[in-house]
């Protein structure tokens, strides 16, 4: 875009924010540098705004400017890490609501993406919408067989208009990144980035219905999550049509308690699903917020969840699941040196820093919260906290570990309104434990060596090479000008230790293999010489791995 286009709408921008006295973020982004003169054109602040906290005025200031504008604001209340606590939860009532377009542009949207005329897909397609929002809106319809389905449909020139304001925000950005004092903490093109990368994701409604059908073979008994089915012959690019499904909203402790249904039961479920998508499945929905998370009425005795929405879903890359997992379970027993620890060898902070300091530092966060009964302490809060602690010891953030974060904050505050006295230390504990017992088990560990055999036979030949390469530049290592005769002996030693590794994993991973051969090419021989050969195998690599001092 260009700068005599995005100009004007900077000037709009900042018109808005003067109305709700946002003096000091146009201000920290100079957007008046060269038009000090002409401020008083921009009218005068609202009379209104004045009692309003800035979280409030920020939230209102960002409605105002439309919809673009609401998702970065939504964006932005995840970075906790970067925002302030109190305009993070002004930021996270931001509601994704405009006036929805006509039916009739709704019907011909459907008719070209699904290049049938209405009458003929679907026995009956009502034109009112029954939702809408800044990128798509929903409306209801039956197809000939009888079954109630709803069909989301982008909105018109959508894609356009989003590029012009992803352009207006990335402006924004440099401007902020420029000028603003705190600009390395607030990250301002970082944040931008996150905004674009979501809005191209919602954009592609097929890439919902696949996220949407994966969350449901996760979830295939629907005993605890029920998840609309996709119907694929009636979904493209821009057009969605998932399964019709009834409940109330999870924030309607009226109606759940009008029906009959054991809110307690209902809370210790959510929290449960929670830990079973993250760290069971590797699959979450992270936009878990009330209208997004219903309540089936009609069951009972048994309550479940219904969720909607599967436009912006998290996964965690294999070796921060189990990292992150390991921190969980050292939080609940309150390993403040293991918390420390972990965080090091996960790759989340630099190697040389010294983990007692950091293991006094997470301490130091998380021993008030244990002088309170633990039904009242709040593991989201508790999260978020050291994430800040750490950040002081130079943590490097995933953006996947923010998408979590904030999804964890969700799903308690969900947990929280079902039921005020939920223990959710309790209920996660065990389901975490559970998880990680099945996950890292010698027999699923036994099967995904089955899996990758072939691979590791491709690879085999190539391995006797790679150590005795490493062994050499493990030998040129030793071969150094040092003064000093410690550090001499201190190279020596460090050389023999990685000879030392490099042979065990040479013994244990062909150890492995063997075990893989064993279990696939003689499974009559029974389970015991797999095992043996397994369990050799990863007493060599216990046995010569580095231990820390």
């Amino acid at each position: 875009m260009s700068s005599l286009t995005v100009f004007p709408r900077l000037l709009r921008v900042a018109s808005v924010l003067l109305a709700w006295r946002l003096d000091e973020i146009v201000e920290a982004a100079h957007l008046f540098r060269p038009l000090k003169l002409v401020r008083p054109f921009f009218g005068k602040p609202r009379p209104d705004v004045d009692t309003l906290p800035r979280g409030a005025r920020l939230r209102g200031a960002m409605t105002e400017l439309g919809p673009i504008f609401v998702k970065a604001g939504q964006v932005l209340s995840t970075r906790r890490d970067l925002i302030p606590a109190d305009i993070a939860d002004e930021l996270a009532l931001l509601q994704d609501q405009v006036p929805p377009f006509p039916g009739s542009e709704a019907r011909a949207i459907v008719e070209r993406e699904l290049k049938q005329p209405v009458t003929t897909l679907f026995a009956r397609f009502d034109e009112t919408a029954l939702a809408s929002a800044s990128i798509a809106q929903v409306h209801a319809a039956t197809l000939r067989d009888g079954r109630e389905v709803v069909v989301k449909v982008l909105r018109p020139g959508i894609a356009k208009r989003i590029a012009n304001d992803v352009a207006l925000l990335r402006s924004l950005g440099e401007l902020v990144n420029r000028w603003h004092p705190n600009a390395d903490k607030i990250r301002p093109l970082e944040v931008v980035a996150e905004v674009e990368k979501m809005l191209e994701n919602e954009l592609d409604l097929q890439r919902e219905g696949a996220s949407a059908s994966l969350l449901k073979r996760n979830f295939e008994s629907g005993v605890d999550m029920y998840v609309p089915a996709v119907e694929w012959d009636y979904t493209t690019d821009g057009v969605l049509t998932l399964e019709r499904v009834y409940g109330v909203s999870c924030d309607d402790v009226a109606a759940i308690d009008a029906a009959g249904i054991d809110r307690k039961a209902l809370a210790v479920k959510g929290v449960r699903v929670f830990y079973e998508q993250v760290f069971r499945d590797n699959f979450f929905h992270a936009d878990a917020h009330p209208g997004n998370v219903w309540v089936d009425l009609a069951r009972k005795d048994d309550p479940r969840f219904i969720a909607l929405d599967f436009g912006i879903m998290g996964s965690l890359p294999e070796a921060d699941q189990y990292w992150l997992a390991q921190n969980f379970i050292a939080l609940f027993e309150r390993d403040y040196f293991r918390i420390a620890q972990l965080h090091i060898d996960a790759g989340w902070m630099p190697p040389h820093l010294r983990v007692d300091e950091l293991a006094a530092a997470v301490r130091t966060v998380c021993e008030p919260y244990f002088t309170r009964p633990l039904s009242q302490i709040s593991i989201a809060e508790l999260v978020v906290k050291l994430f800040r602690t750490a950040q002081k010891f130079e943590l490097t953030l995933q953006p996947q570990l923010i998408l979590l974060q904030k999804t964890l904050l969700n799903i308690e505050g969900v947990g929280r309104m079902l039921d005020p006295d939920i223990d959710i230390w309790a209920v996660a504990h065990p389901v975490l434990e559970r998880i990680l017992r099945e996950r890292y088990s010698l027999r699923r560990t036994l099967k995904e060596a089955r899996k990758r055999l072939p691979e590791w036979i491709n690879a085999a030949p190539q391995f006797p090479e790679l150590v005795r390469d490493a062994l050499k530049q493990a030998a040129r290592g030793e071969v150094r000008s040092v003064s000093d005769p410690l550090a001499l002996l201190q190279q020596a030693e460090l050389a023999r230790r990685q000879q030392r590794v490099l042979g065990g994993a040479l013994l244990g991973g062909s150890l492995l293999i063997a075990a893989a051969l064993l279990w696939t090419l003689a499974p009559q021989q029974g389970v015991w010489p797999p095992l043996v050969a397994a369990s050799a195998g990863l007493l060599a690599f216990a046995f010569t791995w580095p231990r820390r001092r």
